[in-house]
């Protein structure tokens, strides 16, 4: 059996301007970076496509396939003579070299050049990365340059970032050795697809937008209580020159050669988990159907769609597909590791609760919806028709996918299945002006179903000052991706939980209030054994054993 590599390196890739052709997009449209890669300019067409999340349970060691899945939805589309386009997340170099590996799908659902899209692509990263540094530098600087702005040393909000798990980096000392090498303070790192300008850059509809939001963002307070803006730094202009050409979203395609925008790459236990506002759009002007993936669960990367990216810029999907594996659900039944390709239908009944517990939020979000089984070699029949009767008996429809063996073929009675649906609804859990205690509760006991809400002595400050001066901004949850809890050891459907609220977070620049539940990390750490100890280059310089 050919490893994911190996399939995506046999393909013989279709020149991108053939690609953009199949959307609408001239020559004069991109801007090629090579053959097989370009970014998109603006065009000028009217925004008329339907919107299709791609969600899941929740995430376990073996991984559900939400990539996979999406990429091979997208294909039976244009099997079926109905254009669609794909929008995906960038991956972040992190995971890649970590514990995950690549996140361009897998087996003939992929989306190519793999190695570029998982290693530095079109350079986005990277000027996140660098307008964020910039912020820091500057910051450090004007405190060593004499603080006209009297930013208090001790109350700077503002943190380093890299793209790499680096948990050596969480908390460190800075300007040490003297005045020639600044202020000595304490600072902190976190992973770009977790910073600030990473949610501001897939925040903004436009540069216009990107200027106004990058001036809010607040680094610091002074020394009289008042906040500290980047627009006080005075840089804005810098960062917009850094971020200009990253903000155009980029063009690549499927094995199927499919037109796929991947933009933007925030975390979903972290950040809003979801690809570019930019890419969103531009999509929804050239397709008619429009198919975007969030990260981990819907509890997470779903429900921020839903709550962020929908009611910000006044979306309603047209669908949304819940992933479900056959050993992810075992895993919530409590079956070992060690033993998960084995028949085990009474763990996979146990397991069921964690699809429940999403198809209950679903329900509660309102929103048109569709079951799809990612399924597997080691699948049985009898395993496959306990998941589909328990679906059937909750009156939602269920479709088994083998988009991993067989691409756009293996997801044609999906995407078939979606195109009855069609109808965009979605509720919203929470009202702008509701009190943010009332927007927390209303999330943390109707979604992930906790009796009781404790907060830290921390998180009850700033709660009481953000109701001052952020009473309007959604919440952005930042929590475990393995539990609709928040604790990663309760699996299944944990109910009447105790939430913690460890702290409160306001990034005004991307305008929305981040809830830290918890033990949650802003910077990963890698594993005993990482990804990066198996990706090498070949004999005929070919990148291998990204998987």
């Amino acid at each position: 059996m050919l490893k994911d590599f190996e399939i995506a390196q046999k393909k013989i890739l279709k020149d991108i301007r053939e690609i953009g052709k199949k959307i609408g997009l001239s020559e004069d449209d991109l801007i090629l970076y090579g053959k097989y890669k370009a970014k998109i300019n603006e065009v000028d067409h009217q925004d008329n496509g339907g919107v299709i999340l791609v969600t899941a349970i929740n995430p376990t060691p073996f991984g559900e396939g939400k990539t996979t899945v999406s990429i091979g939805l997208h294909d039976a589309f244009w099997r079926l003579g109905v254009k669609s386009l794909l929008t995906l997340r960038e991956p972040s170099m992190g995971p890649v070299f970590g514990i995950k590996g690549g996140a361009t799908g897998g087996g003939y659902a992929q989306v190519l050049p793999m190695e570029d899209i998982n290693l530095h692509f079109n350079g986005d990263f990277h000027a996140i990365t660098s307008a964020n540094n910039l912020i820091s530098a500057i910051l450090d600087n004007h405190l060593k340059q004499g603080n006209l702005l009297e930013i208090d040393p001790d109350k700077i909000y503002f943190e380093r970032t890299m793209d790499m798990n680096d948990r050596s980096l969480r908390n460190i000392e800075i300007g040490l050795g003297g005045k020639v090498n600044g202020v000595s303070r304490t600072d902190h790192f976190t992973i770009t697809a977790a910073s600030e300008i990473m949610a501001v850059f897939c925040a903004s509809k436009d540069l216009l937008d990107l200027r106004r939001r990058l001036s809010k963002i607040i680094v610091a307070e002074d020394i009289h209580g008042n906040y500290v803006t980047v627009q006080d730094l005075e840089i804005t202009g810098s960062l917009l020159a850094l971020l200009k050409d990253a903000m155009r979203p980029n063009l690549v395609q499927t094995l199927e050669e499919n037109p796929v925008f991947i933009h933007g790459g925030p975390f979903a236990n972290i950040a809003p988990g979801v690809n570019s506002v930019m890419a969103l759009k531009l999509a929804k002007k050239l397709s008619p159907i429009v198919i975007t993936e969030a990260g981990f669960g819907s509890d997470l990367g779903g429900f921020k769609f839903l709550d962020i990216i929908c009611r910000n810029n006044e979306i309603k999907p047209n669908a949304v597909v819940l992933v479900a594996t056959i050993k992810a659900l075992k895993y919530n039944g409590g079956m070992s590791m060690d033993q998960i390709i084995m028949e085990d239908l009474e763990s996979l009944k146990k397991g069921l609760s964690n699809l429940e517990a999403h198809m209950d939020n679903l329900d509660l979000l309102g929103v048109p919806y569709v079951v799809t089984l990612n399924q597997y070699e080691t699948d049985t029949e009898n395993e496959i028709n306990v998941v589909q009767q328990f679906v059937e008996t909750r009156n939602q429809k269920f479709v088994v996918n083998c988009v991993h063996a067989q691409g756009g073929k293996g997801a044609m009675d999906l995407a078939k299945t979606l195109l009855e649906l069609n109808k965009p609804s979605m509720k919203l859990l929470y009202e702008e002006n509701d009190l943010i205690d009332i927007k927390i509760e209303k999330v943390c006991k109707n979604l992930f179903h906790a009796k009781e809400i404790e907060y830290s002595d921390i998180a009850k400050e700033k709660l009481i000052r953000f109701q001052k001066h952020f009473p309007t901004y959604p919440l952005c949850i930042a929590k475990t991706q393995y539990s609709i809890s928040d604790d990663k050891n309760l699996l299944g459907y944990p109910k009447n939980t105790t939430i913690h609220i460890r702290d409160l977070k306001v990034s005004n620049g991307a305008e929305f209030i981040v809830v830290y539940l918890g033990d949650i990390m802003t910077m990963p750490g890698l594993p005993k054994i990482p990804a990066a100890n198996q990706i090498d280059i070949d004999q005929n310089g070919e990148i291998i054993n990204i998987f």
